[in-house]
């Protein structure tokens, strides 16, 4: 994990607007595992759920309506977990009124508004940090660190591998935005998180899965192949079902060695017999899988509030992800490479 921040600053203080799954994990968090976080409220148009979360976690102050969280003088930041399609606008609200943001991905499904929302963070001057966690695990974090000390030499092939144990419920998928913009646009953040910048893609998608998902327009199956700016070469393989379950997976070859990342796994036993080699599967979900991710992420948001640093994940990160998500639509539609300048450079 993060090292802890120094006490020299009192608690930042937060609220949170969404009080969905991800919005409680991130309030557990600020509540009771960040302690340079001072969590005052909570706010989600479901007023019900941000009661009862507020009453779970022993939040002060619980609303219907997240821009009493926007208009309280006492709040200095945001950390926004709402529904994708209120992003955009609640970030221009929290930028006017002065609050540092942490936003969920994605920012938003159209660049324009991305592009609208960044630029009133920038005349505001306050901070916004995109919601990429994975960049904060433990395993790829070692992987970046060995990449970026030469440990293996010049990267050449990045290898990623994404696989959900069960696919969501139709109506999330209806939601979602389409499989590159809800699942694969965190491997294509890893992407250019691990080996820099990406210029041309290629995707091949199906359905194989659930044919209620071809039914709603999207995909459950796809492959990727990516070309980036240095002329490394990567993969990413995705699907919405793993029946053995959370496959996480990530590798990086060079000219001079290669790093990998297996599954976490709830032990490290393995039982040998005449039969058979045994081990545990892998762990269900992402809330097993990147527990600490989620803290250490928050923890370098509010690090970066009160020491006045960059965010580790920017809005330039976050719209590029976006554009990636849709060069993938499009390469599966036209069934082309497609460089990331045809959709917003």
């Amino acid at each position: 994990m993060n090292a802890r921040i120094k006490a020299t600053h009192p608690p930042l203080t937060v609220g949170v607007i969404g009080a969905g799954r991800i919005g409680r994990l991130h309030a557990e968090n600020l509540a009771h595992r960040v302690p340079d976080a001072r969590l005052t409220a909570v706010a989600d148009i479901r007023a019900e759920a941000a009661a009862e979360c507020a009453e779970e976690l022993g939040i002060p102050a619980h609303y219907g309506d997240p821009r009493r969280v926007i208009d309280d003088p006492d709040i200095q930041a945001i950390a926004l977990c709402s529904s994708t399609d209120t992003h955009a606008a609640l970030i221009e609200e929290a930028a006017g009124a002065g609050k540092h943001i942490f936003c969920e991905k994605p920012i938003d499904f159209d660049l324009g508004r991305i592009d609208r929302a960044l630029a009133c963070v920038e005349r505001a001057g306050v901070k916004l940090q995109v919601g990429f966690n994975r960049r904060f695990d433990h395993n790829f974090r070692r992987i970046k660190e060995g990449v970026d000390a030469g440990r293996i030499g010049k990267p050449q092939i990045l290898r990623v591998t994404s696989r959900d144990p069960a696919p969501p419920p139709m109506e999330y998928v209806k939601a979602s935005g389409g499989i590159f913009l809800d699942m694969t646009i965190h491997d294509f953040d890893m992407a250019r998180y691990l080996m820099g910048d990406v210029e041309e893609l290629y995707v091949m998608g199906a359905v194989l899965v659930d044919p209620a998902i071809g039914k709603a327009g999207d995909l459950d199956t796809a492959v990727v192949s990516l070309r980036f700016a240095g002329g490394a070469l990567g993969t990413i393989d995705n699907s919405r079902k793993a029946v053995y379950g959370y496959d996480q997976r990530v590798e990086v070859f060079g000219s001079e060695g290669m790093l990998a990342a297996g599954n976490d796994t709830p032990s490290t036993v393995r039982l040998s017999t005449a039969r058979a080699v045994e081990e545990d599967l892998p762990l269900f979900f992402f809330l097993e899988r990147y527990t600490e991710s989620y803290v250490d992420e928050l923890e370098a948001f509010v690090r970066c509030v009160l020491e006045d640093e960059a965010p580790p994940v920017t809005g330039r990160d976050g719209r590029t992800a976006v554009v990636m998500g849709k060069a993938a639509e499009l390469s599966v539609r036209e069934r082309r490479p497609v460089r990331l300048e045809e959709i917003g450079a």
